[in-house]
């Protein structure tokens, strides 16, 4: 288990905690099922109607769109965002601070490490969720291009492993629950307002694109935008590369960081 190696201690039963995990989701599914079908609805009918009855259409890639169907595949994105790094963020906190899950479990033949990646996993399938659950919203009020879109559904879990991963990371850093708010308040809500998910990047000025652009939800944005528009490109696979290199790079990170708290 002190292997400074992480990759050596993980294994196939890394599942087992993924299974619990989403076992204790199925017990609970009206909470879990409910909010990523609703919530979708709520910011299509404030935004997409209500602002879009102001903003009739918004340029975008050189392009006019309606400004609903500009928005929609933001809430996509934003989704994926929210469940996945909520899920782990406050679910691992309380299953590591207050049920004590992680003493019981860390008794089992799962190392640390099969514990933590089971964390992310089913963080990421939380993601996943509500990004189909939210595409079909999207779908049904005929703001989805196919088969394009179908590239949205292996972007959210590659975007739910990355989110699940800094929500854990979050949760390892913080001594009390309370201190969780920080992270939503310094890296949640300016992804959700500034990552071109209302409005469009590419005329705001430099320094803005620049900041945007170090944002991980920004590449997601940028993928499903242009998946849901039947317009993606090679210049993309920029974003997937950057998604790629951050999900590697956090989950190793937050993994360590909260096996450290976790063997104390």
């Amino acid at each position: 288990m002190n292997n400074p190696c992480l990759l050596r201690n993980i294994s196939y039963r890394a599942w087992y905690m993924w299974r619990r995990n989403v076992d204790v989701s199925l017990v609970t599914w009206k909470t879990n099922v409910l909010p990523p079908l609703l919530e979708p609805v709520l910011y299509i009918l404030a935004f997409g109607f209500g602002l879009g009855a102001y903003v009739q259409q918004i340029s975008y890639a050189g392009r006019a769109y309606d400004y609903l169907a500009f928005m929609a595949p933001g809430m996509v994105a934003v989704g994926v965002m929210f469940h996945a790094t909520f899920d782990t963020m406050y679910g691992a906190f309380v299953r590591l601070r207050y049920q004590k899950t992680f003493e019981a479990v860390i008794t089992t033949p799962l190392s640390a490490e099969d514990i933590l990646l089971g964390e992310i996993l089913s963080g990421a399938t939380k993601g996943l969720f509500a990004g189909a659950a939210i595409l079909l919203i999207v779908t049904l009020f005929g703001l989805a291009a196919y088969p394009s879109s179908l590239v949205i559904l292996p972007l959210a879990a590659l975007a739910g492993l990355m989110f699940a991963s800094f929500g854990l990371y979050f949760a390892g850093i913080a001594p009390y629950i309370d201190n969780l708010n920080l992270p939503i308040f310094l890296f949640i809500n300016p992804m959700f307002l500034f990552s071109g998910t209302f409005f469009p990047l590419d005329g705001m000025p430099g320094w803005v694109q620049f900041i945007a652009g170090l944002l991980p939800l920004t590449h997601v944005v940028n993928i499903t935008r242009a998946a849901t528009f039947g317009t993606l490109s090679a210049p993309l696979l920029w974003d997937l590369l950057y998604i790629l290199a951050l999900t590697a790079f956090i989950s190793y990170f937050s993994i360590r960081k909260m096996k450290a708290r976790l063997i104390k």
